[in-house]
């Protein structure tokens, strides 16, 4: 059980495989051919709501050797940052003056000097509350909005997941999960695998009482 608890409070890996596409098939596609060769655009600015998505696509973007920058990383970008074949800039709302600076002059090195830059922020370009100079050069690019997965489409997501696993997802104990643990669905699949592995070890069917188990467990250790 104790296992089962440190794995079901572990995100899982981010990866572009793993990410469920629901709206987003445009921005997904377009981020493939960017890690590509020779992209035709190599400068995306992707925007959401917190959960929607956006941290874990900047990460799988630079899973294969890039550099990726979230908010305690800002810093970075005082000083002179080695090129990588991908940079990814998260919560860019976030940068302090010297950061933005940072970021511009980066921007029209890549630009000059080749690689990608990917970069997040909670609103558009336009309503970023940053310099002129740096907003326009977010907006030069392609810019996405995640689409955050409606409520079905996690449940979806869900049943597929468990079905790849070999059991049926009961339709109650989906919408627990979505109810009462985490909403980002790679903590909810994580869940779902944690519970399986713990039905096979107790030969117990998946139900409410024992999802409510093992979110109990997590709670314990936290």
């Amino acid at each position: 059980m104790k296992q089962l608890v440190l794995d079901i409070s572990r995100p899982l890996e981010p990866t572009l495989d793993n990410f469920v596409v629901g709206q987003n098939a445009e921005l997904l596609s377009q981020l493939r051919e960017l890690l590509g060769t020779n992209p035709r655009e190599r400068f995306i600015y992707i925007w959401g709501a917190v959960g929607a998505g956006r941290t874990h696509l900047l990460k799988a973007s630079v899973a294969s050797g890039g550099l990726y920058l979230g908010r305690d990383d800002h810093a970075v970008l005082e000083g002179e940052l080695p090129l990588a074949h991908i940079v990814a800039v998260d919560d860019v709302q976030h940068l302090n003056e010297a950061a933005q600076i940072g970021l511009f002059n980066l921007y029209n090195r890549m630009r000059e000097e080749g690689g990608a830059l990917l970069t997040a922020g909670d609103c558009a370009p336009a309503q970023l509350k940053l310099r002129p100079d740096v907003v326009t050069r977010l907006g030069w690019g392609l810019v996405y909005l995640v689409h955050p997965l409606s409520d079905e489409e996690k449940n979806e997501a869900l049943r597929v997941h468990a079905a790849q696993r070999g059991f049926a997802l009961a339709d109650e104990v989906s919408r627990y999960l979505l109810r009462h643990w985490r909403r980002d669905l790679h903590s909810l699949m994580a869940a779902l695998d944690a519970l399986d592995c713990y039905s096979l070890e107790t030969k117990r069917p998946i139900t409410v009482p024992m999802v409510r188990e093992l979110m109990q467990g997590v709670l314990d250790i936290q």
